[in-house]
Parts: structure tokens; sequence; C-alpha cells
């Protein structure tokens, strides 16, 4: 994996992702774009930082700081509106926003990774990482389209829940995250409560896994009740509820605490149009 020290190169390849798309960039321009992805001022300080911590003779691979054990971290942001994304789920993603538009391309030329976090208020046009929650969904990027009306169509794979940390500068939306602990996901009643959600889910949906030609809650790609994250994950995607609720399953670590509030959005029942 790429660090700080290897920002040559990931210019490089940002000037060669932009150049596919007839974006005009020039070197110092890339050069400056990615010390703003990674969290510097300006190309100089990147610079800096990097002659700064070459190993010395006879201690090769010595040489680490605090950027270099964070850099895996910096991502670009995705900001989405009235729809919160959950692990394992593989969605398109439509994008207009110019600066949207820069931090996917940005994690093209890069490893492919951004983080998708919804917006608190869906009608802001260009919204900062105040106005985001500080919960989403690492995605990986696995294609794209451009429409007829110069909509930009990508396909996403999301991964795992991310905390964002705080806000990288740049010329696009990029933060420093963590990732969002899960516990309790192996205990007998994280099970017993998986086994009740597949009940619950059913009725919801108004299937019945015995009746189906495979007999399986696999029919409709779902986890096993002995994967209890997984399968809240998978049941959290395809019920309906408001936006703020969604939320709380996303940022729900606690596997208990989450299949109980995800069995209390299913007894409550889609929400009224």
């Amino acid at each position: 994996m790429r660090d700080f020290r290897d920002a040559k190169a990931m210019a490089q390849t940002l000037r060669d992702a932009f150049d596919t798309k007839s974006v005009p960039i020039s070197h110092s321009e890339s050069l400056e774009l990615v010390a703003k992805i990674l969290g510097l001022h300006d190309w100089n300080t990147l610079a800096a930082r990097i002659q700064g911590h070459q190993p010395a003779a006879g201690e090769p691979g010595m040489a680490t700081s605090a950027l270099s054990m964070s850099t895996g971290t910096v991502i670009p942001v995705t900001p989405m509106r009235d729809v919160v994304f959950f692990p394992q789920m593989v969605t398109p993603i439509f994008v207009g926003r110019e600066k949207t538009m820069r931090a996917l391309e940005a994690a093209m030329a890069g490893d492919g990774l951004v983080l998708v976090v919804t917006q608190r208020r869906g009608a802001d046009d260009d919204p900062t990482l105040d106005d985001l929650y500080r919960v989403g969904v690492t995605a990986r990027i696995i294609d794209r389209q451009t429409l007829l009306d110069g909509t930009l169509k990508f396909f996403v794979s999301c991964i795992e829940r991310k905390t964002v940390v705080r806000p990288v500068a740049g010329e696009f939306l990029a933060a420093e995250v963590a990732p969002l602990k899960e516990t309790g996901g192996e205990s007998a009643e994280a099970a017993d409560l998986s086994r009740a959600v597949l009940d619950a889910y059913q009725r919801y949906a108004k299937v019945d896994f015995v009746a189906t030609p495979r007999g399986t809650p696999a029919l409709f790609k779902l986890p096993s009740a002995g994967e209890p994250g997984r399968l809240a994950d998978s049941v959290a995607g395809l019920v309906s509820a408001p936006i703020e609720r969604k939320q709380q399953l996303l940022e729900a670590g606690d596997v208990i605490a989450r299949l109980k509030l995800l069995l209390a959005v299913m007894e409550a029942g889609p929400p009224v149009a």
C-alpha cells in the first residue's frame, strides 16, 4: 500500500487519471493536490516531510511518523442525499456535483476507496463535513459510466463502518477516518435475535422462506442467523425507515443493539407516505 513517501508516483497516477477524462492538470498541480489529500498545507510541506523521514544509512525501513501511521485512514468523502448505505451493499451512486466528482476521480487514481456519508439535510448543495453524519461506510468503486446528461454513475461495493475523525483540507471533501468497532456479534443473544429478525422480515416483506423454491433466506441474498452483524446490515438495507432511523442502525456498533433496533423498525412498519 502506498504511503506519503510515494507522493510523486501518486501525483503521476492522478495526472494520468485526469488525462483520460480530458481534464488538464499540471505536474505541480497534481503534487499540490496529493499534499492536500494527505492532510498537509502544500507540496513544499510534504516534500520536506518526505526528505526528513528518509531512512538513515544502515537502518532501512526505520523511518516512521504520525503521518505515515495515519495516511491509510485519509480518504475522499462522497456525501449522499436521503439515503444511508450499509456494509455489503452493491449500489449505484449518481454524481453531478463537481466536488464529489473530484473526490471519486481521486479515489479511482488511488486505491478506489471512498467514504460514503449521508447528509443531515438533503437540500444542502455544497455540504461541508459538519453537514454530514459522523459515521459512514467505506466503499470500493467497481464501475463508472457517463450518462447522456453528463451525470456520472458509479457502482460501489460497501465494505465497513468508519467514523470521521477530522476533516482534511483540499479541493474536495476528504477526512481522516477510524473503524467503528463491532461488538456482541458472537453472543447467544445475538443469535436468538437474528432468528427473530429473519422471522420479522418474512412478515414485514410478506414472504415465506419455506415456500420459496430454494427454501432459504439466501434467495433474498440474506446471510444466515449465524452471522448476526451481516444479517442486520443486509436487512437494514432492505427496510423502509426515516433517514434518522437508518443512520441509528448504521451507527450501532453493538450488534445486539442493532438487531433490537431493526426489530423495532420492522414492527413499526414502513413510514406513511
